[in-house]
C-alpha cells in the first residue's frame, strides 16, 4: 500500500536540474532508507516529497491527491520532517521547541489545548526527554538534542515522518540510540518512516525498504536483501565489496570494500 509516491518527478535548483522525471513510492507503515553517493539527490528528492522543494515538473501524490493543491496546514498534519542540522533559537526550552510540533492543530490565537499538551507531553514521553522538559536546548548533548527533535515531530501526530541524516555528527552509541528510536516508533506507533543515510550497514539493519539513488535516478528499490548486493554497489558507488550476513539480524551486512578500477557511466 502506498501513500505517497512520486511521478515522473524533476527536481532542480536554477537552471540546474538534478532529479530527472524520477519515480517513486513510498510503502506504507515501513522503514525506508535513501542511500546514495553525495550530490545524487538524497536530500533534494526527500525536500520534494515533503513539500519543503518546489519540482519543476511531475506530481507527487499524497493520499490519492496532489500534494500541491493540498493546504499547508493538511500536508503538516500527514507529513513531519526533521531536516539536516535543523536550528532552534536559542534559550528555548525543550518543552516549548516539542510545542511547535501542535502548530498544524491548533486553532485562533495558537494557545496549547488540553490534547496539545497531552501530545507535548507523550512525545516527551516516548523519547524519553520527559526530564528535560524545563531545561534549554542549548544545554543538552547532541544526542539528547535529536531525540527532543524527534519529539516535536512526534508531537506533530504525523503518519509519515522524514529525517534527513538523523544520526549526522553523533558518536556511535547515540546514532544506534537514535536508529533504535525511529525503529522502535515504526514499529509500536506505526509511522511510515523515510531517511537519509549515509552508512550503508546502519541503513540496512535498520530499514524494511532500501532505495539507491545515484546522477538522480534511482537505481534499484525493494527490500534490503534485493538491494544490497554487490552489482547494485559497484554500480552506485564504484566500490569493489565483500557482503555477508549479519549474524545478529540474519540482514545481509557490508564486510569490506574497495575502489573499482573500472567507472559507470550515468544510469
Amino acid at each position: 500500500m502506498t501513500r505517497l509516491a512520486g511521478n515522473q518527478v524533476t527536481i532542480g535548483y536554477g537552471d540546474h536540474t538534478i532529479v530527472d522525471q524520477l519515480d517513486v513510492n513510498i510503502p506504507d507503515g515501513k522503514v525506508t532508507s535513501i542511500i546514495g553517493p553525495n550530490g545524487c539527490g538524497k536530500s533534494t528528492l526527500l525536500k520534494a516529497l515533503s513539500r519543503l522543494l518546489s519540482i519543476k515538473g511531475g506530481e507527487i501524490v499524497l493520499d490519492g491527491e496532489s500534494i500541491h493543491t493540498q493546504s499547508t496546514k493538511e500536508v503538516a498534519k500527514k507529513i513531519a520532517i526533521l531536516p539536516q542540522s535543523p536550528e532552534v533559537a536559542d534559550g528555548l526550552t525543550v518543552g516549548e521547541l516539542v510545542s511547535y510540533g501542535r502548530f498544524p492543530h491548533q486553532k485562533g490565537f495558537g494557545r496549547l489545548s488540553a490534547e496539545d499538551k497531552q501530545q507535548i507531553d507523550w512525545a516527551l514521553e516516548v523519547t524519553g526527554t520527559k526530564e528535560f522538559k524545563f531545561r534549554s536546548i542549548n544545554d543538552l548533548s547532541g544526542g539528547q538534542r535529536q531525540r527532543v527533535w524527534i519529539a516535536m515531530a512526534l508531537a506533530q501526530k504525523t503518519d509519515i515522518i522524514f529525517l534527513d541524516e538523523p544520526t549526522t555528527y553523533l558518536d556511535i552509541s547515540h546514532q544506534l540510540e537514535i536508529l533504535e528510536l525511529i525503529t522502535q516508533l515504526n514499529r509500536e506507533q506505526g509511522c511510515t518512516i523515510v531517511m537519509v543515510l549515509h552508512d550503508i550497514n546502519q541503513a540496512v539493519r535498520f530499514s524494511d525498504y532500501l532505495i539507491t539513488m545515484k546522477d538522480g535516478q534511482i537505481v534499484k528499490d525493494g527490500e534490503t536483501s534485493d538491494v544490497l548486493t554487490e552489482d547494485i554497489l559497484e554500480r552506485v558507488f564504484n566500490i569493489d565489496v565483500e557482503i555477508s550476513t549479519d549474524p545478529r539480524t540474519g540482514k545481509p551486512m557490508l564486510v569490506t570494500y574497495d575502489l573499482c578500477k573500472r567507472n559507470y557511466p550515468n544510469v
